[in-house]
């Protein structure tokens, strides 16, 4: 019986029991928690839950569903599948145990030639939850098994929930009896390998919570509604069915299998490893099929990862049954043509489907070439210094450089009896990513020797059409990857794009480059940067988000729009701030840089002196007149000699050729080259707020303005601060310069006050601290706390004093206190003390240790410090001891 036979059949079953067939949901899952469909009950999860109302009573599917936690154990048992389908039965607060049981028994044992499964009854086994009497005597009533084919199970086998607190109920399952050859009697509770579960039913009737593990949980009461949630194993019973020995070797996956035998030349069932490569390439290429006809395409990140290591997984299989060259042509095919009379998508959407799995393959062939090299002589130099873990620096260059995935890394090493320095591999990778996001941020890439341009500058100049358009078709005319030409790029890699138009602006002209996407059949590209390598050429430094691009390829360059506008405004409010600037200090303060990006504009220029608050006020005034007025922006190409004669201003460290772009900004106030993008009238522009003015040397000031909402954002916060401030000192706005000047001299004045105090009671205790001194050895020593101080030269100062008043007598001084809540410790010596071995250096070193800082300083004055004011007392006590050691 062919499986798609078995799914029609199941459905049929149910359709005419009056239930809704349902179609299978997609394997990407719609819940933000699992990647994928990993179970048939996913799909149904909100109406179980009762979240949502279930828009039918009873329902039945065949879910597809993948699940990778097993993806190890896949060619080694006869059940684990990557991808499988899952056949179910739903019942929302309609039929309960009764119904399901002997809906299930009526399928399974129903005769062929009536629709039904033609199971012998002699062959099934059920196990019950251990406490579920009621399972019990319905599967006696409705199928007449007798009471040693009941099993009753615990929780751990036959209770069923998500594993959080909500619905849960027990389960009763249906096993298959293979027979004495799979192994003992006994049922499904001594063998279950023999006895193989084909069918979960799940009475989901009570309510739990405090879940604190899959067996232990509270159960509250039963659900307001019970619900049935069964599950069949299409591919197991399709096993069962068709008289093989696992699910690698049913009608929908044995094609690969065997196209893999031919290739291959090796025979099925002749070697146990090869056996295990077989059935794992006829999974990972059906698995890797049915995502790709789902929208999933190879990538390094979430669901594309898992694609593109089943993927790698098969290709390396084939390798290791001596197959060098590409084979997924053949194996995808012959998949293809077993899978398309269940899911005709995959014949349909062939096109599409194959030019992800040939490139993906071609791709890696070239990974594997150059990597495996570097492993198999990593994996020699690693045997022969008698380690047994590969490095993680190795591992990180066969990822970094090579491509060579570490699950991979992994593997190779294992089979050879090595294991990987994981936690060395990790770490690097967490480095690398921290660089990365700074490069991001910064959108700063170095960019390939120039050389490497001449041949794509063969073709002509870029021609950029953002002017007028925000998105622009064109062709891939080259990609570069680490500097050097390739054909194509894939997802998760860093290229360079040249494109033969873009409408992505380049960094040019103090405007940062422009933020976007390049997209095109089955690829999206983002671009981090947009540079012009060499004149006339611009290139798009971007990460392969999906799929693969390739030279020759469509790709229309898409500008992020929002970004663009703020960036243009900026640029536009730039040439009026220049404007202004002039305006108010003369033609001597010329440009000597700038930088605009959305919302923030910086301007250099050469000025030898601060600006008073009064001219930046006068600058940011006719700036925003200018915006007020909307003057008129045009832009003019022309001969450069003839915009010199115009009186254009040109660009700093701009170079210019014989014919340039001329921006007018309301006719000749301002009039510059510049081949940036502008608004069409300064209203646009919005609002204009100079932030800051400073010096950038001895005779350049820059200032710094935001644009637009920026703008706006600052003003407004600003607002709020001093409608705080004159509300909590009940001071006019007009008034408040005044009155915090006022109250800083009061502080001020108040500080002082409080020092001088402070110091003097330090002084106050001179003579208590002379009375403290104690003997320790041959020295006098004096170890207090004085509390709070002012300052540590306060602290030092005492140290001194209550030495000096010591008398010439060995003595030694260590005086703590708390100075504005962090621990100070000043330890003193005098000259006979010194002399007796006492430093004052190594001495607050140790009170320093207590303290959880440092310390030292010469031998006759040093000082310890910290941040745990509380072990004071310790470190006075650590002198003490030092002291009787010596």
């Amino acid at each position: 019986m062919k499986t798609a036979e078995i799914a029609q059949r199941f459905l049929d079953h149910f359709e005419k029991n009056d239930h809704v067939i349902v179609p299978s949901a997609s394997l990407v899952s719609s819940d933000p928690s699992i990647m994928f469909t990993i179970a048939g009950m996913v799909p149904f999860i909100p109406y179980l839950s009762g979240l949502v109302p279930a828009p039918y009573q009873r329902a039945a599917d065949v879910q597809k569903c993948i699940r990778t936690l097993d993806i190890e154990e896949v060619g080694h048992t006869a059940r684990h599948g990557t991808f499988f389908q899952m056949m179910g039965n739903w019942s929302f607060g309609d039929y309960f145990k009764e119904g399901a049981i002997g809906y299930a028994w009526d399928l399974l044992t129903g005769a062929e030639s009536d629709g039904g499964l033609g199971f012998d009854e002699k062959d099934l086994w059920v196990t019950v939850y251990q406490d579920d009497d009621e399972a019990a005597r319905l599967w006696k009533q409705i199928a007449g098994l007798p009471d040693e084919r009941i099993q009753r199970m615990g929780k751990e086998d036959n209770y069923w929930s998500t594993g959080q607190p909500g619905p849960a109920g027990p389960c009763s399952e249906i096993y298959f009896d293979r027979g004495p050859a799979y192994g003992r009697d006994g049922g499904p509770a001594v063998d279950d390998n023999r006895f193989t579960e084909i069918w979960n039913l799940v009475f989901m009737q009570y309510a739990i919570t405090n879940v604190r593990s899959k067996t232990d949980f509270d159960i509250v009461g039963e659900l307001p509604q019970k619900n049935i949630d069964t599950g069949m194993g299409l591919e197991r019973v399709a096993f069962i069915k068709q008289g093989v020995e696992n699910m690698y070797e049913i009608d929908q996956v044995r094609p690969v299998l065997d196209r893999a035998v031919d290739l291959s030349g090796r025979r099925y069932g002749a070697a146990h490893e090869d056996d295990v490569r077989f059935r794992v390439i006829a999974d990972h290429v059906r698995s890797s099929l049915m995502l790709l006809a789902d929208g999933v395409t190879p990538s390094n990140e979430g669901r594309g990862y898992i694609l593109r290591r089943l993927m790698r997984r098969s290709v390396r299989a084939m390798r290791l049954l001596g197959v060098d060259g590409a084979t997924f042509p053949e194996l995808f095919a012959a998949s293809r043509d077993a899978m398309k009379a269940a899911y005709p998508v995959v014949e349909t959407d062939w096109t599409r489907i194959s030019q992800y799995a040939f490139a993906e393959e071609e791709t890696f062939l070239r990974t594997l070439a150059s990597g495996s090299t570097i492993l198999d002589l990593a994996i020699d130099q690693t045997k022969q210094t008698g380690s047994s873990a590969i490095s993680g620096p190795e591992a990180f260059l066969l990822h970094d450089t090579y491509g060579f995935p570490i699950d991979l890394t992994l593997e190779v090493a294992q089979e050879a009896g090595l294991s990987v320095d994981r936690a060395a591999f990790d770490a690097l990778m967490l480095q690398q990513r921290t660089r990365a996001k700074a490069d991001a941020k910064s959108r700063k890439r170095a960019l390939a020797d120039q050389s490497v341009y001449r041949q794509f500058r063969a073709h002509g100049e870029t021609v950029f059409t953002g002017y007028s358009d925000l998105q622009t078709e064109s062709t891939v005319l080259g990609l570069l990857v680490e500097g050097v030409p390739v054909d194509r790029a894939s997802a998760g890699q860093v290229a360079e794009v040249i494109l033969a138009e873009t409408a992505l602006y380049a960094e040019s002209g103090g405007q940062v480059a422009d933020h976007g996407m390049i997209v095109g059949p089955g690829f999206e590209l983002d671009v981090l940067d947009v540079q012009r390598p060499v004149p006339g050429l611009v290139s798009h430094t971007v990460e392969v988000t999906q799929g693969e691009v390739a030279t020759g390829q469509p790709a229309t360059s898409v500008v992020d729009a929002a970004n663009r506008r703020q960036a243009t405004a900026a640029h536009s409010a730039t040439h009026l701030v220049h404007a202004a600037l002039r305006d108010t200090l003369g033609g001597t303060a010329t440009q000597a840089g700038s930088l605009n990006r959305a919302g923030y504009l910086r301007f250099d220029f050469s000025w030898g002196q601060a600006l008073s608050a009064a001219t930046r006020t006068e600058i940011e005034e006719i700036a925003n007149n200018a915006v007020h007025d909307n003057l008129q922006v045009t832009t003019r190409v022309l001969p450069l000699a003839e915009a010199k004669e115009l009186g254009a201003m040109a660009l700093f460290g701009e170079k210019y050729g014989d014919t340039v772009r001329m921006v007018d900004i309301g006719g000749p106030w301002s009039r510059e080259l510049c081949g940036g993008t502008h608004v069409a009238g300064s209203a646009e522009i919005g609002l204009i707020s100079l932030v800051s003015e400073s010096s950038v040397g001895a005779s350049n000031r820059r200032v710094e303005a935001l644009v637009g909402p920026d703008a706006f954002r600052e003003l407004a916060a600003e607002r709020a601060i001093v409608a705080q401030l004159t509300s909590t000192l009940k001071t006019p706005r007009d008034q408040l310069p005044a009155r915090i000047a006022e109250l800083a001299a009061q502080l001020k004045a108040a500080e002082k006050k409080i020092a001088a105090f402070r110091s003097k009671a330090l002084e106050g205790r001179l003579p208590a601290l002379m009375a403290a001194a104690a003997a320790a050895g041959a020295l006098r020593v004096v170890a207090e706390s004085l509390g709070a101080a002012a300052s540590a030269d306060d602290v030092r100062h005492l140290a001194l004093q209550v030495r000096d008043r010591l008398g010439p007598d060995a003595a030694v001084v260590a005086l703590g206190a708390d100075v504005n809540g962090r621990p100070v410790v000043v330890v003193a010596a005098n000259e006979a003390a010194r002399a007796a071995g006492a430093k004052a250096g190594a001495l607050a070193k140790a009170a320093a240790a207590a303290l959880g800082g440092g310390g030292g300083g010469r031998d006759d004055v040093a000082q310890g410090g910290g941040t745990d004011v509380a072990a004071l007392p310790a470190a006075l006590a650590a002198v003490r001891t030092a002291l009787e050691a010596a």
